[in-house]
């Protein structure tokens, strides 16, 4: 395989020509698609499981934080290192490891009986969808060089994102209301098996010839430097800032300085900055980042504030979700045409904005159903088209940069981006949205000793009102609602702002040269 590559690349050189992707790198396509479809699901159905989770489990708010984005926490961590493990191993059997992985901690997570458990198994998904994500778009890197096929490829790699995310809420409110929560995880196991049993039928390896000596101390690095830094952003919004939680959080920068300083020193590096140098990769991967930093902070606070304050039951609240998730698959394909035609910079600032636009729609979020289902809805399907738009463009826009050899480390670099977002997303929108709740919650008529039951977080609140007086539990409840719908405005306007940085970044583009 790998002399095959090497004849590739030297045919490329000197004919101009690129060869075409065959039938069975299509089929392969659809495998890889699956792998994605596997991760998708599991994020969107976990965020319907919320209030589940919350009520029999009982999680404390940033137990619950966790339990949401530890896994993707982990990934981003994780996904340099295992980029880089798979340019040496080689990346389809990588992706195959993990597909066993992933399905064995979801079942383990199924059947926690606890939030540290359950907090457990999120952190083996993390660690087993490492391996899966850099390996996915490093394949298709490496089968579709044509740069026209290879946008169409990955814009149908971006859609089974979207579709999985679309397809979660559906088939976790059928779940969550005929079994228990822990069903939820268990989605996993049929799409595992599919994987395994045609992967290493459709799906050719490919590895880098002269990956260079693995570097221990930056796997090491690469962990302290994200880890440290999320646990202060979650502590800090949840107990307040103190001097641990700074000294956590600057071993978390000093870690991400050595990171990169040790990058710059090697031979071959893990990561490789050099790739940064390149404006419209550099571009794309910030662009990237803030798109799912947005989204995975809507998505967080949506899933509560449609069951908890609204009312719906989960199934109700995936199909409010479906038109935005249906959005952000259809415009994902779009994009592959729209790039023709357009600027990237054009394509990529214009979604943005427009994902802007939705999030600004969530400022006429109430507490009346009836009031607040349009805007909800109009605002979803703005931002989903948006994020999809942007998603396939900016890993478009990154994995064509890099060579061919280097596709694991550069697809690495996208998804740590993408993951990285989907993380801090979840850590400040989401702490920012309790925050806000907490500080607005009217708890005069609490008493002194149940105060920090009734205030920890939003289903625990709902939870608790319903074991007050009736004469107090009403009052309760709607200063419970009031209160978390003016957390979901004020990180809807961090959302806006968010999406407008990145899309004056993305504008750039269209002067960017290579």
């Amino acid at each position: 395989m790998e002399v095959e590559k090497a004849m590739t690349t030297q045919i490329e050189k000197d004919t101009g020509l690129v060869p075409r992707a065959t039938a069975r790198d299509w089929a392969g396509l659809v495998v890889l698609a699956l792998a994605l479809l596997l991760l998708a699901v599991d994020a969107t159905v976990l965020d319907l499981a919320v209030p589940a989770i919350s009520a029999e489990l009982a999680p404390t708010t940033p137990q619950l934080l966790w339990i949401i984005d530890v896994y993707s926490f982990v990934l981003a961590g994780l996904l340099a290192v295992m980029g880089n493990l798979g340019d040496r191993i080689g990346r389809r059997r990588l992706l195959l490891i993990g597909a066993v992985g992933f399905g064995l901690a979801s079942v383990l997570a199924a059947w926690s009986v606890n939030p540290e458990m359950l907090i457990a198994a999120r952190v083996l998904q993390g660690v087993a969808g490492a391996t899966l994500m850099p390996a996915t778009l490093g394949l298709i890197r490496s089968m579709f060089l044509d740069p026209r096929q290879r946008t169409v490829a990955i814009s149908v790699w971006a859609a089974m994102a979207g579709g999985g995310a679309a397809a979660g809420p559906l088939l976790g409110g059928w779940l969550l209301e005929h079994y228990w929560w822990g069903s939820v995880f268990l989605v996993n196991l049929p799409v595992m098996l599919v994987l395994l049993a045609v992967g290493p039928v459709l799906v050719p390896e490919s590895r880098d010839p002269k990956p260079g000596r693995f570097d221990l101390a930056s796997a090491v690095l690469s962990m302290l430097a994200m880890v440290p830094v999320v646990y202060a952003v979650k502590e800090s919004a949840a107990h307040g800032m103190s001097l641990r939680l700074l000294a956590i959080g600057a071993i978390g920068v000093i870690a991400g300085v050595l990171f990169v300083r040790r990058q710059r020193g090697l031979a071959h590096p893990m990561l490789d900055l050099k790739l940064f140098a390149l404006p419209r990769f550099r571009i794309a991967v910030l662009t990237n980042l803030l798109a799912v930093f947005a989204l995975a902070g809507v998505l967080f606070s949506g899933s509560q504030y449609l069951q908890l304050v609204l009312g719906h039951s989960p199934m109700q609240a995936g199909l409010l979700l479906l038109p935005g998730l249906a959005a952000s698959v259809f415009a994902s394909l779009a994009a592959a045409w729209l790039v023709r035609v357009l600027r990237p910079g054009l394509v990529l600032g214009g979604a943005l904005v427009l994902a802007a636009v939705g999030a600004t729609l969530f400022l006429w979020l109430s507490p009346d159903a009836a009031a607040s289902t349009v805007p909800f809805i109009l605002g979803f399907l703005f931002i989903g088209a948006g994020v999809g738009v942007a998603l396939t463009v900016s890993s478009d826009l990154v994995v064509g940069s890099a060579p061919v050899e280097r596709a694991g480390a550069a697809a690495a670099v996208s998804e740590t981006a993408y993951e990285s977002g989907i993380a801090l997303g979840v850590a400040v929108l989401g702490s920012v949205t309790m925050a806000v709740f907490r500080g607005g919650l009217d708890l005069s008529q609490v008493p002194s000793a149940q105060v920090g039951s009734a205030s920890e977080s939003l289903g625990g609140a709902t939870e608790f009102a319903r074991q007050l007086p009736e004469s107090v539990a009403d009052g309760f409840l709607t200063s419970v609602h009031e209160a978390f719908v003016s957390g979901v405005h004020m990180a809807a306007i961090g959302t806006a702002v968010v999406l407008l940085i990145a899309a004056v970044v993305a504008f750039r583009l269209r002067t960017a040269r290579t």
